[in-house]
């Protein structure tokens, strides 16, 4: 995510590198770079001219402490911008009424009717709602389909009345119905189209006069890049929505629709989509992106994924065998397990401050860990809960059974072992503070 956006911006603080004090010359030679970089990303000319004019104004108004240099002081600069051109605060979801009518609107291939099951699941299962999907677009019966399939592997209902070919009726009749079912919230999944046209634009007007929703989304491609930003204009001038929903955040893309959504419509960023699974939906924090954007990591967001996988029983449960040596290959792929569940390992790794440029070659597929789990899969139960029982012809067995390679199996096997030591030492505060004490005789080790 804004890899290149990343390397551009360090590129143009190492301009500072070394400089005692800001200069109008060294600024302007590091703005300079920073304005193609956003350029390079596609962000509206008018929008990077106004943010390096600002950054600039800025810089040149303020005097470098000695504890700071010209470049961290560039660089704390460059993030406060960043974050007010992405909206300043994170801005909610307005979830009042009874129930709460959200109206999906967007072109077609936005990823629109994904997000609307996205949504159902994030209000289902972090805010506690009893979620109705409306299937509204009636010009193409695979989204229909796609919508009950998607609501069948969320547990969430989902209205549709094939007969009907009127989007109004549809959405005023789904609302009647959830009322009669107690929902509290309704999401109403519109027909999207090819290119933004006269019908696509009245008709979705007429929906959202005759359902009054509490929040319009509009949903867009970050891949479009500035056409997504076009789209999104022509949008907001006929409905006027409350707040845009950028998909496939996690493809290639270069950053351009996050960075001018905000200044051209002036309508909050309020969701990312990144990846195709159910869960993969983040509330947008412009903070955190511009934490991203400038290489220094995302920690919260990485911290509050681990939280939604944490089980506190468990973990008492995993410290005290660890504490007795009693760790084992089921723990371990419980470990994993819960890895998978948040989310796109690679991506992990990037919101790790400093990791992002490291990773950014590494490719890492979603299927990292299938080889690792076929191997612990392929022992039996008493194999899994006593690693010492694995010689040379039950590793072979394993290999076999797993379609890997002894190698393979006995590389595991020192990674699991060299692990359980690791995390036996991390255990006792009394070995803990004996390494520490080793490490600072030694002066520290070299390349740490």
């Amino acid at each position: 995510m804004f890899e290149n956006l990343t390397d551009k911006f360090e590129r143009a603080f190492k301009v500072l590198k070394g400089q005692g004090q800001i200069t109008e010359i060294n600024v302007a030679e590091t703005l300079k770079e920073v304005r193609r970089a956003l350029l390079d990303a596609d962000v509206n000319f008018n929008t990077a001219k106004q943010f390096t004019n600002t950054v600039k104004e800025k810089a040149l108004g303020r005097d470098v402490l000695n504890a700071v240099s010209p470049g961290q002081l560039m660089i704390k600069i460059c993030h406060e911008e960043l974050v007010e051109l992405m909206g300043g605060n994170e801005s909610e979801i307005n979830l009042k009424g009874n129930p709460s009518i959200v109206l999906m609107s967007g072109l077609q291939g936005s990823g629109k009717t994904t997000f609307t099951g996205k949504l159902g699941s994030f209000l289902k299962n972090k805010k506690g709602k009893k979620v109705l999907l409306v299937a509204c677009d009636v010009y193409r019966p695979a989204a229909i389909d796609q919508l009950h399939v998607l609501g069948e592997q969320l547990d969430i209902e989902v209205y549709s009345n094939r007969e009907d070919k009127n989007p109004v009726s549809i959405s005023t009749s789904a609302i009647q119905y959830a009322k009669s079912k107690a929902f509290n919230v309704v999401i109403i999944d519109t027909a999207g189209r090819l290119a933004i046209d006269e019908q696509m634009m009245n008709e979705i007007a007429q929906v959202k006069a005759a359902v009054q929703p509490n929040e319009t989304l509009f949903v867009v491609d970050s891949m479009t890049g500035q056409d997504a930003v076009n789209t999104a204009k022509a949008f907001n001038d006929r409905i006027d929505f409350d707040g845009v929903v950028l998909t496939k955040l996690d493809g290639d893309t270069r950053g351009g629709a996050a960075l001018s959504i905000k200044a051209i419509v002036n309508k909050p960023i309020k969701f990312v989509g990144t990846g195709e699974k159910m869960d993969a939906l983040d509330v947008f924090y412009p903070s955190r992106m511009a934490d991203r954007i400038l290489g220094m990591g995302d920690v919260v967001s990485l911290v509050e994924r681990a939280q939604e996988q944490f089980d506190e029983e468990e973990a008492r449960k995993l410290q005290k065998k660890i504490m007795k040596d009693q760790f084992d290959f089921n723990d371990f792929l419980a470990q994993l397990q819960q890895i998978k569940k948040m989310g796109n390992v690679k991506d992990l790794m990037g919101m790790i401050p400093g990791m992002g440029k490291t990773m950014k070659d590494v490719d890492v597929p979603d299927d990292a860990f299938n080889g690792v789990e076929a191997i612990i899969l392929s022992m039996t139960p008493k194999e899994r809960s006593n690693p010492g029982l694995l010689n040379t012809t039950r590793k072979a067995r394993i290999a076999k059974g797993s379609g890997t390679s002894l190698q393979d199996v006995n590389k595991l096997m020192k990674q699991f072992e060299d692990m359980r030591k690791m995390m036996k030492m991390m255990s006792n505060p009394r070995n803990m503070m004996g390494m520490m004490s080793k490490l600072k005789g030694m002066g520290g080790m070299p390349g740490m």
